[in-house]
C-alpha cells in the first residue's frame, strides 16, 4: 500500500471509530438508567419522585426503533411489578423481553402489524385508571409504528399518503402534521386515551431541535398544528392530486370544523403527563467530538439542527472542509468537522438510496480534486432510507475508483441511486440495526 492509500485507510478507520463512539453514547438502555431508578419503593425520574405504593397497576407502552432496549431497561427496574406492556418496533429491532410484549412492524411505511399493535396499545391506555401508572417509551420511527387511521380512512390511505410525502421533499414536521390529523393516536391522542392515569414518557429524540410535538408525531403532547396547516402543506407541494381522495376529504372536513381537532395545550389531560428527553443528536455529536479529539483531530461541531436538501447541505460541508485544507480556517488540520440533524431528498430518479448516501455521493463529486478529505455520513439507527446500509464513506479517490468500474457518479446522483453506486465500489456503511435512533451523524476529516 502506498503512503497516500495508507493515510486514506487510516482516516476511514478514524471516521468509523468516531461514528461508533457517537452511537454508543445514545445507547437506549443506558439512557433510561441514567434518568430513572428505583430505591426503597420510590421511582425517581429525572427530578421527580413517585411512590410506587400509590399505583394499583403499572403499564408499559410505546413505539420506535429504540423502544426494545428501552423496554429491557424498564423490565430490569420494575420486573414483575409490570401489569401489562406492549411496544411496537421496526422489524429486526428486537430484544428478549419477559413482561412486555413486542410487535414487529413496518417502517417508514406503516403496515397491518403496526396497526394491530397500535390498537392494542391504545386499549391498554384506555384501560388505565386514575390510580395507575403508564410508562410510555418513544423513539425515532414511532410515527410509522403507531398507525391507527382516523374514522373513514384505511391503512392503505395512510401508506399512500406517507409515500407521497416522503418523495415530495416535505420536512418531518410537515409529514407529522398530516400524520397527526389522519390518526387516532398521534397529536396528543395517546395521552388523551390514558387520562386520568399518571403518564411518564421517556423519549429518545430523532427530530431537529428535539421538538416534543414532532417526535413520533407527538402522541403525548399538545398539538400546535391544525387541519388548515395540513391543507397548506398539500398545496405547497402541489400534491393534491397524488394524495388519496379519502385523506384530502378528511382534511377538508377538518378545516370546515366537521371533525374534532387534536388536543391543544390547554387540555387538562396534559396535567397528568411528564415528557422527558433521555437522548438526542447533540449527545451523539458530543461523544463523537471527544473521540475525534482523542484521535488527535482539531474538532468543530457545526450544528445538530441541520435541515435542507441533502445535495446542497453536502456542498456546504465540503466547502468548509476545503477551506480547512487551504487556509486552516475555521480550524487547522488535522481537522474533524461534525454535524447532525436530518436532511431531505427530493426524488427525481427511480434509484435506491437514502439521504446519508446521497450526501456522501454529492460530497465525493466536490472533493475529487481535494486530496486529504474523508467523508462519512450515517443514520444512527443503522438504516438509510429503504436500504440495509446506514450510509457511506468517500474520499478523493472515490470517483477514480468508480470510473475504473465504468460508473458515472453524476448519473447515479441524478437518478437518486447512491446505494448501488457505493455498493459497486464497496463503500457502503453497513452497521445492522443499532437499536437507537437520534437522526444522522456526518463526519468530515481533513488531514
Amino acid at each position: 500500500m502506498n503512503p497516500d492509500s495508507e493515510k486514506n485507510a487510516g482516516m476511514r478507520h478514524d471516521a468509523l471509530e468516531i461514528f461508533n463512539a457517537g452511537i454508543r453514547a445514545v445507547e437506549p438502555a443506558a439512557a433510561v438508567k441514567k434518568y430513572c431508578r428505583i430505591e426503597d419503593g420510590q421511582f425517581f425520574v429525572d427530578s421527580d419522585r413517585y411512590d410506587l405504593e400509590q399505583f394499583k397497576h403499572i403499564y408499559v407502552i410505546g413505539a420506535g426503533k429504540a423502544s426494545a432496549p428501552m423496554a429491557s431497561a424498564v423490565e430490569e427496574m420494575f420486573g414483575e411489578k409490570i401489569t401489562r406492556g406492549l411496544i411496537n418496533v421496526k422489524y429486526g429491532h428486537v430484544e428478549k423481553l419477559s413482561h412486555i410484549s413486542l410487535t414487529e412492524a413496518g417502517h417508514p411505511v406503516p403496515d397491518r402489524e403496526g396497526q394491530a399493535g397500535a390498537e392494542k396499545i391504545m386499549n391498554i391506555a384506555r384501560n388505565a385508571g386514575k390510580d395507575d401508572l403508564v410508562l410510555c417509551l418513544i423513539s425515532g420511527g414511532g410515527s410509522a409504528l403507531l398507525p391507527v387511521p382516523a374514522p373513514g380512512l384505511s391503512l392503505k390511505d395512510k401508506q399512500d399518503t406517507i409515500r407521497v410525502l416522503l418523495s415530495c421533499g416535505a420536512s418531518i414536521e410537515e409529514i407529522n402534521a398530516i400524520r397527526k390529523h389522519t390518526s387516532l393516536i398521534k397529536g396528543g391522542r395517546l395521552a388523551q386515551a390514558a387520562y386520568p392515569a399518571e403518564m411518564i414518557i421517556l423519549i429518545l429524540s430523532d427530530v431537529v431541535g428535539d421538538d416534543l410535538s414532532v417526535i413520533a408525531s407527538g402522541p403525548t403532547v399538545p398539538d400546535a398544528s391544525c387541519f388548515e396547516d395540513c391543507l397548506n402543506i398539500i398545496n405547497k407541494y402541489r400534491i393534491e392530486h397524488n394524495i388519496p381522495d379519502n385523506v384530502l376529504s378528511h382534511i377538508k372536513a377538518g378545516v370546515a370544523g366537521d371533525i374534532e381537532e387534536s388536543p391543544k395545550k390547554n387540555n387538562p389531560v396534559f396535567e397528568k403527563t411528564k415528557n422527558i428527553i433521555i437522548g438526542s443528536n447533540i449527545g451523539a455529536i458530543r461523544a463523537a467530538r471527544k473521540k475525534a479529539e482523542r484521535l488527535g483531530y482539531h474538532t468543530i461541531i457545526l450544528s445538530s439542527m441541520i435541515e435542507g436538501e441533502t445535495k446542497h447541505v453536502a456542498r456546504v460541508h465540503t466547502a468548509i472542509a476545503r477551506e480547512v485544507l487551504k487556509t486552516g480556517n475555521p480550524i487547522p488540520p488535522p481537522a474533524c468537522i461534525l454535524s447532525g440533524g436530518e436532511t431531505t431528498v427530493t426524488l427525481k430518479g427511480d434509484g435506491k438510496g437514502g439521504r446519508n448516501m446521497e450526501f456522501v455521493l454529492a460530497a465525493a463529486l466536490d472533493i475529487a480534486d481535494a486530496e486529504g478529505i474523508t467523508v462519512l455520513s450515517g443514520g444512527t439507527d443503522g438504516n438509510d432510507g429503504p436500504t440495509d446500509a446506514a450510509g457511506a464513506l468517500a474520499d478523493h479517490h472515490t470517483l477514480e475508483k468508480a470510473e475504473g468500474k465504468g460508473l458515472d457518479a453524476p448519473s447515479f446522483l441524478s437518478n437518486n441511486d447512491s446505494y448501488h453506486f457505493f455498493q459497486k465500489i464497496d463503500d457502503l456503511l453497513i452497521t445492522g440495526p443499532t437499536n437507537t435512533n437520534v437522526m444522522d451523524l456526518r463526519i468530515l476529516l481533513v488531514r
